[in-house]
């Protein structure tokens, strides 16, 4: 598949700093490259009618929260999407997806309630789930005083962030979390075996290879050969998926995920759940976040808002 030329600027912009690929980088290494890459990346983050800082209780302290009520958005009765982040579940934070949550605020007129959950190896599997699902709990407990109405809440992330989405989606159908309204999956990480071909194309030459995947799983679980096939690691190994909230899934061609965000897509589908589904052919694992060079990134970004105006709308 031919890639974007804007997608193929980015990969020739990082190399030709030197950025060594991520399973050669330490954690701390890997969280600094995304932090001096936002600027460059990153268009200037669009004004929203009101932003708060937040912090929810969680199993091991405090989570912290970013709230966004979008221009549009009323000051009660509000729709909300939980947001949480992508980065492998070792890198990212409430600053790297600034940007995509306030266009997603502004272009839904709703809340958007972003989720800095702990993140591995200091904090392993399943640290960062028990963080969304309580970030996600506190939200509907809060719901009045945020302004939210606690009928139309939806969850979204992207990669990383998109595997815990679908994880807390499960569990509310399960009756773990309250009822969700939608889900929002952005090339989501479905299933820690690795088993897809889409690694097979992705060995090297992205921001995101085969390699750099195997990085992220083996710092995010502590015992892959166990763990890898736990639900709530891999949720598209879940016996069963229907009942799960209406989804939107994106997927993109140059990316290890490729494959697995589909079959998770299909296997929705074949259970009963309503899903729109798009794949960008041309497009790199992490374009989302890349929209001074990506003009696709701005097409997701509506595609997310539109999804969830309609589902709200329903």
């Amino acid at each position: 598949m031919a890639m974007d030329p804007g997608a193929q600027r980015v990969l020739d912009l990082l190399r030709e700093a030197g950025r060594p690929p991520i399973e050669q980088s330490t954690p701390a290494e890997a969280r600094e490259a995304m932090a001096k890459s936002r600027a460059i990346l990153q268009p200037d983050p669009p004004d929203v009618a009101e932003i708060r800082e937040l912090e929810a209780p969680g199993p091991a302290g405090t989570i912290p929260l970013r709230y966004y009520r979008g221009i549009g958005a009323p000051a009660s009765g509000a729709p909300a999407l939980v947001y949480f982040h992508g980065g492998g579940w070792v890198i990212g934070d409430l600053e790297s997806h600034d940007g995509a949550c306030r266009r997603i605020a502004n272009g839904a007129r709703c809340v958007v309630v972003s989720v800095h959950y702990r993140l591995a190896p200091e904090h392993r599997f399943p640290a960062a789930v028990d963080d969304c699902a309580a970030a996600t709990r506190w939200v509907f407990e809060q719901a009045g005083a945020l302004g939210i109405d606690a009928a139309r809440v939806a969850v979204g992330g992207d990669s990383a962030g998109g595997n815990l989405a679908a994880v807390v989606a499960l569990m509310s159908r399960d009756g773990v979390v309250p009822k969700l309204s939608f889900q929002a999956l952005i090339y989501p990480a479905t299933d820690m075996g690795g088993r897809y071909s889409s690694y097979e194309r992705t060995q090297s030459g992205l921001l995101l290879n085969a390699p750099g995947m195997h990085w992220f799983i083996d710092h995010y679980l502590g015992d892959r050969t166990k763990e890898a096939t736990d639900w709530r690691a891999s949720p598209l190994r879940a016996a069963s998926l229907a009942g799960t909230p209406p989804a939107l899934v994106i997927t993109c061609y140059h990316d290890p995920l490729c494959d697995e965000g589909e079959a998770y897509a299909q296997r929705l589908e074949q259970e009963g759940v309503n899903v729109t589904r798009m794949r960008f052919a041309d497009q790199i694992h992490g374009f989302l976040t890349m929209g001074r060079f990506v003009p696709a990134a701005d097409t997701a970004l509506e595609m997310v808002s539109v999804a969830l105006r309609n589902a709200w709308a329903s």
